[in-house]
């Protein structure tokens, strides 16, 4: 089964489904939407989509189907009925590396061609140019060639191999290390709420948004670390003197009246690697530490 490339079904239309087809509609593509709430496709009616009945429907209509439901199971669900033999299917549902590979074999087995996608994005950001927006796809490599341009359309497309969970990876990776960096900036903004902070937190914000763009290029010396094996490289300020310098942050947390419950599991770790005679490396060997 394989039709126009220009023609696209989107199924599920919450706040991402809906921006990626109307990003196609706004490229002029053909797009044919289902929903299970019908009424979320109402607006997109509006802006020229198709609604199918049924997923099966949708499925059939066009040489690109691309799945944005609430989690992997659903998707299953979904298209369990579904005819998937000669079809080009996407599926950028958030998911996690090991879901992602037996989705795609799940789709293999019935026939289908498999992307999957890990969306660098929120749903505002989709289909506006210069937004940063991309996706990371895995999977097939030549249905992401047959589709490369459609696929560029809501959000840069960025290719990451064929092994099918590697989309996933790359996404959960990048969003873990988003999600330490909040919350050094949660504990940064209740340091200065607490006692003898004059700065306004506007004024902070700038402060911080320049320091943490100045120190995130240190990621490039964990990487030349990890591609060398010698975690002295490029060591200005080694795990001994980083230990001993974290009593003055926990010292100053609780002047603060704040908890250190965000920093403590990063600093105990800090103290195992030491006490393992690591003193004159950086922090890359926690990575180590946290490999099971």
């Amino acid at each position: 089964m394989r039709h126009d490339a220009k023609k696209i079904s989107v199924l599920g239309l919450g706040a991402m489904g809906t921006a990626f087809a109307r990003a196609w509609l706004d490229a002029g593509y053909g797009v044919t939407v289902w929903n299970r709430t019908v009424g979320r496709a109402e607006a997109l009616v509006g802006e020229g989509a198709e609604v199918a009945a049924t997923a099966t429907e949708a499925v059939r209509a066009s040489g690109l189907v691309v799945v944005c439901l609430l989690d992997d199971a659903s998707v299953g669900e979904v298209l369990a009925d579904t005819e998937l033999v000669g079809v080009d299917l996407v599926n950028v549902t958030t998911s996690t590396p090991g879901q992602a590979r037996e989705r795609a074999a799940w789709a293999g087995a019935r026939g289908a061609r498999y992307l999957d996608g890990g969306i660098m994005a929120v749903p505002p950001m989709i289909g506006t140019p210069d937004s940063g927006a991309y996706v990371f796809y895995s999977g097939s490599p030549e249905l992401f060639a047959a589709h490369r341009d459609g696929l560029a359309v809501p959000a840069a497309a960025r290719y990451v191999g064929e092994e099918p969970g590697s989309a996933a990876l790359h996404d959960v990776a990048l969003l873990s290390a988003m999600t330490g960096m909040f919350a050094g900036v949660t504990h940064a903004f209740a340091l200065m709420r607490g006692a003898g902070a004059e700065v306004a937190p506007k004024e902070f914000a700038g402060l911080l948004v320049e320091w943490l763009a100045a120190m995130a290029p240190a990621a490039y010396g964990v990487a030349a670390q990890l591609e060398t094996g010698d975690y002295t490289l490029g060591v200005t300020s080694n795990l001994a003197m980083m230990v001993e310098g974290n009593g003055t942050l926990l010292r100053t947390a609780e002047e603060q009246g704040v908890s250190p419950e965000l920093l403590a599991p990063f600093m105990a770790l800090m103290e195992r690697l030491l006490a393992a005679g690591h003193g004159d490396e950086g922090t890359t060997g926690v990575i180590d530490l946290l490999r099971r």
